[in-house]
């Protein structure tokens, strides 16, 4: 009755492994997704800097950062961005797939501060004259700020009637803005962007909820500014630290050398185990087959992103199971050559490689635990494979390796003890 428990279990462990992995019984968005090393993208750190208006960076003031840039990510097209936070004044940037590289980098870092001022005459006439002046002294030579672009609920890049890039705009409080433009009739509204001098139209009417930013942009620079503008302003500038770039035609190299390397190692393992312990070597073959599909479930199920470090770890928990299993078997050869009975060597090489199987396993998930915990980036994948990884090669070897040998042994199909290594 209890082998029959057994192999119920093992049979619905294995039928749900094969169903997650293969996305049978979730839905079609979960899926293991690859990283920037294996597809190619864009992965900036950045880093928040304090203002005297900011003197520091607070767990609110970097969770807005965060919202900013989340808001001017998907204002790109970007597809499943990553961004997690480092330290207290960090930010790691993960963008898979990004067509424009540059242009994704430059959005990332731009504080979009867009300001409103009355400007003079003589002040409009020599910044638009002279881009050295609109850049550095228009701004400062210029009217108090009377609106923002915090007050504007949303811009979007059009073509005026001549095919000129423009921005246009909507105000949250269109009354706010009607008495700015009525109150300053017939004078010049300067458009400021990160205190640079944009434009300044002369005002002739009551403008209330909508209205347009021109000037002498380009298209990639107007749908630039609009994502900016609809991601709202940074409160704090920001650095960026590092700039890596992976090419997909790399990335996609990467994956194919790593899987080659992943079946290569995994069929050394099989013939490994075959050659020097047989029958107990055969059957920890199945549960590391077994093995795979769990992990692969789990993969799946979280919707985690494979990357080249991740493969590793996966690897590298391939191995902690073989050696579970080499020392199981080698205590199993030992109590056999000892003259034990086959159920008795079974039974006792189990119990007495238990502890030093289970020490070797525990330490690694709880190193690799402190390294997704604490890990950014590429370690946090390592780390994940890692851990899931090796917790299921305790699985396998403790209970699964351990199932099937007792059904062989306790069913007497195979009863000659050469055929256990004896």
């Amino acid at each position: 009755m209890q082998s029959r428990w057994k192999i119920l279990w093992v049979s619905l462990a294995l039928i749900a492994g094969i169903l997650v992995s293969l996305r049978l019984i979730l839905p079609l968005d979960r899926q293991i997704h690859l990283g920037l090393d294996l597809q190619g993208g864009v992965r900036v750190l950045l880093q928040l800097h304090t203002t005297p208006q900011t003197p520091e960076i607070t767990n609110a003031i970097q969770s807005q950062v965060e919202e900013v840039v989340q808001n001017r990510v998907n204002g790109l097209g970007v597809s499943e961005p990553v961004i997690t936070r480092v330290g207290a004044d960090r930010l790691l940037v993960e963008l898979p797939a990004v067509k424009n590289p540059d242009d994704a980098v430059q959005t990332l870092k731009e504080v979009a501060v867009l300001e409103f001022k009355i400007v003079p005459e003589s002040v409009r006439a020599r910044a638009d004259a002279d881009p050295t002046y609109a850049r550095t002294g228009a701004y400062a030579a210029s009217g108090p700020t009377l609106y923002t672009g915090a007050q504007l609920q949303g811009a979007e890049a059009s073509f005026d009637q001549g095919g000129e890039p423009r921005i246009e705009f909507r105000t949250k409080d269109a009354h706010l803005f009607g008495e700015m433009t009525r109150a300053n009739l017939g004078k010049a509204l300067g458009i400021f962007l990160d205190h640079h001098y944009v434009s300044a139209p002369t005002i002739q009417g009551i403008i209330t909820d909508t209205g347009e930013i021109t000037g002498h942009f380009t298209e990639s620079e107007v749908i630039r500014i609009a994502n900016e503008l609809n991601g709202g302003a940074l409160p704090v500038p920001l650095t960026i630290l590092e700039n890596d770039t992976v090419g997909p035609t790399l990335g996609r190299i990467d994956l194919e050398r790593s899987l080659q390397a992943s079946v290569l190692g995994f069929a050394l393992v099989f013939l490994f185990m075959i050659l020097v312990y047989r029958l107990p070597g055969l059957l920890a073959d199945l549960a590391l087959v077994l093995y795979v599909l769990f992990l692969l479930a789990v993969l799946s199920a979280s919707q985690a992103v494979l990357t080249l470090p991740g493969i590793a770890g996966f690897v590298l928990s391939i191995g902690m199971a073989v050696d579970a299993n080499v020392l199981i078997f080698e205590r199993l050869k030992e109590e056999l050559w000892a003259g034990k009975s086959l159920r008795a060597a079974v039974r006792i090489g189990f119990s007495r490689a238990f502890s030093s199987v289970f020490d070797s396993h525990f330490t690694t998930i709880v190193g690799a635990a402190v390294l997704y915990l604490l890990g950014t980036g590429t370690v946090k994948g390592f780390a994940f494979t890692l851990f899931w990884g090796t917790a299921f090669s305790l699985l396998t070897a403790v209970v699964i390796t351990r199932f099937l040998l007792d059904l062989v042994v306790e069913n007497d199909w195979v009863t000659s003890s050469q055929a256990y290594g004896g």
